[in-house]
């Protein structure tokens, strides 16, 4: 395959998913635990489809735009989002194409790995950003917030864990399958 028409492919597959985490990020479903949504099972699919930068690039767009267009009031902060949902496909690209070997273990792990990576960050900024500078509470009462997202994230994290290893494996064989693999 030529580099011209590979990168047409990397471009095209990378405004589907971000496309895709846009919508995936925009459908709530009801848990237990919380309202949850699907973007962060497209973020890592972007990251193990496309590799950890076109990856990056589609999870950090598709979310970025989410916040843009359901939430303008979040307009100042879609940098932020584009940063920390990027660095979801990042890493479950840079885990799962480690190496030469890959398949569904290598999946979960390169999704647990950014799911980790996202969760943390994720807390970091309802503690600090969210709960200290903006909303200026104390340090107690910006734990207690951000403890009370603990459960979501949690489950979240779980559900990227197990979605987006099954459809990125279920996608790159229908691919190989119909002569379209990226390889």
């Amino acid at each position: 395959m030529t580099k011209n028409k590979r990168s047409t492919k990397y471009l095209v597959l990378t405004a589907l998913l971000a496309a895709l985490t846009v919508v995936g990020s925009w459908l709530r479903i009801p848990s237990p635990f919380g309202e949850f949504h699907l973007g962060n099972i497209f973020c890592a699919l972007s990251g193990l489809l496309l590799g950890p930068w076109w990856g990056g690039l589609a999870a950090g767009m598709g979310s970025a735009l989410y916040d843009v267009i359901f939430y303008p009031a979040y307009i100042s902060e879609c940098w932020i989002t584009f940063l920390t949902k990027g660095m979801y496909g990042l890493v479950a690209g840079m885990v799962y194409f480690a190496g030469h070997k890959r398949g569904y273990s290598k999946a979960v792990l390169g999704s647990t790995f950014a799911a980790i990576a996202y969760a943390l960050i994720y807390l970091a900024k309802r503690y600090f950003y969210n709960g200290l500078l903006l909303s200026g509470l104390t340090a107690e009462a910006a734990w207690i917030e951000m403890a009370s997202k603990l459960p979501a994230t949690v489950f979240n994290a779980v559900v990227t864990v197990i979605g987006a290893p099954l459809l990125a494996i279920t996608i790159t064989k229908a691919l190989k399958r119909n002569h379209l693999s990226f390889e």
